[in-house]
């Protein structure tokens, strides 16, 4: 028998609008709202009553780009499945889509197999995939329809890391033609690889071995030259793309220019670039290599044109590329040569909870804050009206939010499984307090609930900005 859950009192905020209203669950589907004390929501009965008087009523985060159990650079991520989607539940994030890789000279089925034995039985929350194809062939191309007909209907491709994911533009325009054929989303990870190289060796030849290298080497240039090739590319193909990560300034213009011209061009920015900077990277005794992740972090003056992307929709999406890697032992493989470092920052936890202060700091208003993490990706990736709403028929992820209580971001409280936290002894205003997934509680007032095995393997349609 299915509980029926009641929440009371709370400021229901979607991406649409902000009412006071009560919500009613029945297993696993929100069933209705009304306005708080109205006789339709006086006249509900449930099992379980939550108080959300005084409370953000927001539905589940949605983050479309993690990499848990992700090999690189000889080691592997330190968040399994199990670890990392029950961290995503501490901070309010009910649904992730992760990257099945391709290994060169193999597969898509492969790499996708490979990834559905690790998820399965394994997540707290909702996931889905997205493909990284790593050798575009006539085989892989093919292989492409069929897995778009099994809900995995977005694949990645990179400019970047030549000898191991990098794609040329030739392999690059195939993908995107078949993309604009069955409906896949295109996603690049767009910096100049191949000159990226030549500037790392010139580096290390004149001794500079230093994190802060990693982001000097990686130019932001060369970040805006690989996404302006890219949305040539898909404007020959006549395919829609998205770039992910964007961290600079000239790649937001670019972006941003081909919005403007009505080209379906797409772009994600990560909460790291918006609070983190190369003074980071630059920090002593090898802190720096903490921050190391590509793209890579900027100077402070770029976080002003991406959070002005947000407010203006030229870019669409927060993601998080949560990659975590332990500073002992797996950061530690770059002493002497940054270009070991493992990429990679941990912030699945965080994110809800940053972008609230970008609402708390004037930047986006409590609306916004709901579209790009938890609308906008939704429905960039297949999933809207299932996840990223609260309205009836809507899979029940709720989060309570105590938009008045502070916190102060540590290590030490953290729920990841990485020894160091990217914002360590940030204070931020806003918490979750309680997380439904699917119409059960995964975490109420400081405790979990969840289990592994509760998430479930969402398969999408295509990108719902399409249809």
């Amino acid at each position: 028998m299915s509980t029926r859950t009641l929440i009371r009192g709370g400021l229901v905020i979607t991406a649409a609008e902000e009412t006071h209203a009560d919500v009613l669950t029945d297993g696993e589907r929100i069933v209705a709202l009304a306005a708080s004390g109205s006789d339709v929501a006086e006249g509900w009965h449930a099992d379980r009553l939550i108080d959300a008087r005084g409370k953000y009523v927001i539905p589940g985060g949605v983050d479309v780009h993690t990499h848990m159990e992700m090999p690189f650079g000889g080691t592997c991520a330190s968040d399994t499945f199990e670890t990392g989607t029950r961290a995503a539940a501490w901070g309010g994030t009910t649904t992730v889509v992760d990257f099945a890789v391709q290994s060169v000279g193999r597969s898509l089925r492969e790499g996708l197999d490979a990834w559905y034995a690790k998820a399965e039985g394994n997540c707290a929350i909702d996931y889905g995939f997205h493909m990284i194809v790593s050798d575009v062939n006539e085989s892989t191309l093919k292989e492409m329809d069929l897995l778009v007909q099994e809900g995995v209907s977005s694949f990645k491709l990179f400019t970047a890391y030549p000898g191991v994911f990098f794609s040329d533009d030739g392999q690059i325009l195939r993908a995107m033609q078949k993309g604009a054929a069955n409906g896949g989303m295109i996603m690049m990870h767009a910096e100049n690889g191949l000159a990226i190289d030549v500037l790392v060796e010139q580096a290390l030849a004149r001794g500079e071995t230093d994190p802060r290298y990693h982001g000097e080497v990686r130019k932001a240039l060369l970040e805006a030259e690989a996404t302006h090739r890219v949305i040539k590319l898909a404007q020959v193909a006549g395919a829609p793309v998205y770039v992910v990560h964007v961290s600079a300034q000239e790649a937001v213009a670019e972006v941003a220019r081909a919005r403007d011209e009505g080209l379906p061009v797409f772009g994600e920015t990560c909460p790291q670039y918006l609070f983190l900077s190369t003074d980071n990277l630059a920090e002593p005794d090898f802190e720096g290599a903490k921050y190391v992740c590509s793209t890579p972090l900027r100077p402070k003056e770029h976080q002003k044109y991406l959070w002005r992307g947000l407010r203006t929709n030229d870019l669409q999406v927060v993601s998080t590329d949560h990659c975590p890697f332990c500073f002992s032992g797996q950061k530690e493989l770059g002493r002497g040569d940054f270009s070991k470092i493992p990429n990679g920052l941990p912030g699945v936890e965080n994110r809800m909870d940053l972008l609230h202060q970008g609402v708390v700091e004037g930047h986006i208003s409590r609306r916004r804050w709901i579209e790009i993490a938890c609308a906008a990706p939704a429905r960039m990736f297949g999933l809207y009206g299932r996840k990223g709403t609260i309205a009836p028929g809507a899979d029940a992820d709720v989060v309570i939010y105590d938009p008045a209580a502070e916190q102060v971001m540590s290590a030490e409280t953290h729920h990841m499984n990485v020894d160091y936290s990217a914002y360590e002894g940030r204070r931020v205003t806003g918490r979750v307090e309680t997380v439904l997934s699917r119409g059960e509680v995964v975490v109420e007032r400081g405790e979990f609930r969840g289990r592994a095995g509760h998430g479930v393997f969402l398969p999408r349609c295509t990108s719902q900005y399409l249809n």
